[in-house]
């Protein structure tokens, strides 16, 4: 019997974050699953969209023995301590040691992870796999569609496989992919080729989405192009908020020949950079924003959806920055509402004072940002929660969410959705479970960038992009690099990093 060993290890870092990933933050999972140990692994990932369960699908239907180490996740934050890196890296290894002798090996990893002790965290992790294996057990793993893809992560796997679609639709689908190439290197007499191209712009995560172009055509001519010359090819736009040498996007290919890697590569490589201009939108000003959703609102017979894009816990921001909740205020909307606002202690008042009271809080603005501080006004508590429901739209899939205390807070016409834990708005049950019904509002505010609208774009009427203040700028030219390879430019067509 084929056996293999799965293990699962996510975190994408945005090095310029307030807020580190220790490992407190994997036993919560920030909207996914917490630590799952070997004994767990399978009933866990089982039909959720995530890796590991797609891959899990197609082991068992190939009735291979799967040996499970580990499945973790955490929101998106700063740098991933040392500690917990350590801690799970050196248990996920050490089962793989343990387990005996291994026809292959799969992994469920992000590609964008950075440690307080190390740039290229899955290049690491890949690595130690690596020696623990051997040169001649098949590695695999798969990644985010943010993948930061660096040369030691190509040189240490067989094969990396990203993500399609942005929003992430297709997690389980690149867990499954993952196992048929697995199932491929297994029957092949050689290993395949492989080429990896970086290319030389940051492309902002807002225009990345597969749902609009060009990224959409990118990955539609990506798939033409795979064959069994070239079963597998990747293009990575990447995190665009990672201060080390390989941040930015990337094209990698497998082929039968180098020729035939070379070619694909090279050609999904020219179409990106023939798009470089394509990489652009209007983003407004939060009062801007506001005002237009509301003069749109008025012959709407839907929602309004606004992404607060900067503020996103999906790139690492604290989800509790005030701006867009002011501009909401400010500008007097009505049937408006914003989530999630991430404030445990104003969470921990509103369920003192009760549903139907009055409560005065220094609402959010805690973590810092420049041009930030907490909203300091009295609200109504609506309706309060323990923050357990089920997120069934397609980012998340079925997962049982642990949001904490939480509430639905109103100051005037505009809703407030509190809670205790982070994690992206990507789902309408995340209005829900405190009592906002999303497809009555005419303004909804959500802290994400882009995947809330694989659930929120079928009730849309229409979308817009805010830039408020946060942890992820919707122009990475605005960050502070100080450690990108040189050339590299920090936008499309934008300024390029000095040498």
């Amino acid at each position: 019997m084929t056996r293999v060993a799965i293990g699962g290890f996510l975190h994408e870092t945005n090095t310029f974050a307030p807020t580190k990933a220790d490992y407190d933050a994997f036993m919560h999972g920030g909207g996914r699953a917490s630590i799952a140990d070997a004994a767990s692994v399978l009933t866990t990932m089982r039909g959720i969209n995530a890796g590991q369960a797609g891959f899990i699908a197609v082991a068992e239907a190939n009735g291979w023995e799967i040996v499970p180490t580990i499945a973790c996740a955490a929101s998106p934050s700063a740098h991933v301590t040392k500690d917990a890196f350590e801690r799970i890296t050196t248990t996920m290894v050490d089962r793989i040691k343990a387990a005996g002798p291994l026809d292959g090996v799969y992994l469920d990893l992000h590609g964008a992870m950075v440690a307080e002790h190390l740039d290229d965290g899955e290049g690491e992790i890949l690595a130690r796999v690596r020696e623990a294996i051997g040169p001649d057990v098949p590695l695999v793993a798969s990644l985010d569609l943010h993948a930061n893809v660096t040369p030691e992560m190509i040189a240490q796997a067989d094969a990396l496989i990203a993500y399609r679609k942005y929003p992430h639709t297709d997690m389980a689908d690149t867990g499954r992919a993952s196992a048929e190439h697995l199932a491929l290197l297994l029957g092949a007499q050689a290993p395949l080729a492989k080429a990896f191209r970086q290319l030389p712009f940051l492309i902002p995560i807002s225009w990345q989405c597969t749902n609009d172009q060009p990224t959409k055509g990118i990955y539609e001519q990506l798939a033409a192009l795979q064959s069994e010359a070239v079963p597998t090819l990747s293009f990575a736009p990447g995190f665009p908020a990672a201060d080390f040498t390989h941040c930015g996007p990337s094209v990698f290919a497998y082929g039968r020949t180098q020729a035939d890697a070379d070619a694909a590569a090279d050609a999904i490589a020219a179409i990106v950079m023939g798009h470089e201009d394509d990489f652009d939108g209007r983003i407004y000003t939060p009062d801007d924003g506001v005002r237009h959703a509301m003069t749109l609102a008025k012959t709407a017979s839907r929602p309004i959806v606004i992404a607060d894009t900067q503020d996103n816990p999906g790139a690492g921001g604290d989800s509790d920055t005030m701006g867009m909740l002011r501009a909401l205020v400010r500008n007097r909307a009505s049937r408006a509402a914003i989530g999630m606002i991430y404030d445990p202690q104003s969470a921990l008042a509103a369920h003192a004072a009760g549903e139907g009271a009055t409560v005065t809080l220094s609402l959010g603005g805690k973590s810092g940002i420049s041009g930030d501080a907490p909203f300091e006004e009295s609200f109504i508590v609506e309706k309060l929660s323990d923050g357990r429901f089920i997120a069934p739209g397609p980012f998340y899939g079925g997962r049982k969410m642990e949001m904490g205390p939480s509430a639905a807070l109103r100051i005037g016409n505009v809703r407030v959705v509190l809670c205790s834990h982070k994690a992206q708005l990507a789902d309408q049950e995340m209005y829900r479970f405190v009592g906002i019904e999303p497809t009555e509002q005419a303004i909804l505010v959500n802290k994400s960038s882009v995947h809330f609208r694989a659930d929120f774009e079928p009730i849309a009427e229409q979308l817009l992009i805010c830039a408020a203040p946060g942890a992820m700028p919707a122009d990475p030219s605005t960050l502070l690099w100080t450690r990108l390879r040189p050339g590299i430019r920090l936008k499309p067509n934008g300024p390029a990093f000095p040498a």
